[in-house]
């Protein structure tokens, strides 16, 4: 009987330390497209990816998709800069437009909530 090769698996743990970095929560609702009885627009929700250092201060990557009507559209962007807006927390102002989706885009401006709101 042939003695069955055993394969040891180790984990490997990478020398670099990743610091955790806060996020916010976003909500936003699109400006209106398209005329008639197909104008309509979208609303969006979620949490931003960790803060990302850039000069004096950080920034946010959102991936999110629209709601639903008869077709959806992604919102990919980068806010803008933290907003201080005292006792120590800011948020963040963000300005684009949504994929173009359906013969469309939509343009959209939000601020995102607040960090840690509870503390």
């Amino acid at each position: 009987m042939a003695k069955k090769n055993r394969m040891k698996w180790k984990l490997k743990r990478k020398s670099t330390t990743r610091v955790q970095r806060h996020v916010h929560e976003f909500l936003g609702s699109t400006q209106l497209a398209e005329q008639g009885a197909d104008r309509h627009n979208h609303r969006f929700a979620g949490v931003t990816g960790q803060a990302i250092p850039r000069g004096n201060s950080h920034v946010h990557v959102i991936r999110s998709s629209t709601d639903f009507f008869n077709h959806l559209h992604g919102v990919r962007i980068v806010t803008g800069p933290a907003i201080p807006v005292g006792n120590g927390k800011h948020v963040h102002f963000v300005r684009g437009s949504t994929t173009f989706n359906d013969g469309h885009v939509h343009r959209f401006k939000f601020a995102t909530l607040i960090q840690k709101p509870l503390l």
